[in-house]
């Protein structure tokens, strides 16, 4: 088993020979590991899901796949700002049986995703292209052409 240190954090300034410690290295890394969701506001806005990705790149294109479980076409939105992608949906879903005109039971539920990450170059947004199949989208992102570097001739 291999461990991996992690860069300095603010607990540890506070033990002067943390790398002497084996059981306080292994203590803040379990608090690191618990408190990770609060410090990138993953918590922040109550029930909103991170959809997993899968991102692939090719000579032109990026190729992400996002999971949208139970989301519909329609209740997609995905934004292209240069590098920026962001993808937010939203699915409800409602149950209710009924004996006559009594409802016997409902239940109502609603589900948030929002992710936005950052390529490594820019896309052209004009012909990029989004499919759902199956609760995943797939998001087909041409890389815009001439965003190479060029030499500059020196005078």
């Amino acid at each position: 088993m291999n461990l991996i240190r992690r860069s300095t954090t603010p607990l540890s300034a506070l033990r002067p020979s943390a790398m002497d410690d084996p059981f306080g290295r292994m203590f803040e890394n379990m608090i690191q590991d618990v408190f990770a969701p609060l410090a990138q506001g993953r918590w922040a806005e109550g029930d909103v899901g991170i959809p997993r990705l899968d991102v692939g790149e090719t000579d032109g294109t990026f190729e992400v796949r996002a999971e949208l479980p139970g989301v519909k076409k329609d209740d997609v939105q995905v934004a292209v700002d240069g590098q920026r992608v962001t993808i937010e949906a939203e699915c409800r879903e409602a149950n209710e049986q009924r004996q006559g005109e009594q409802v016997v039971y409902s239940e109502r539920s609603t589900r948030r995703y929002q992710r936005s990450f950052t390529l490594p170059s820019e896309v052209d947004d004009a012909n990029a292209q989004a499919r759902l199949e199956d609760g995943v989208l797939v998001l087909s992102l041409p890389k815009r052409q001439g965003g190479t570097a060029r030499r500059l001739t020196i005078q």
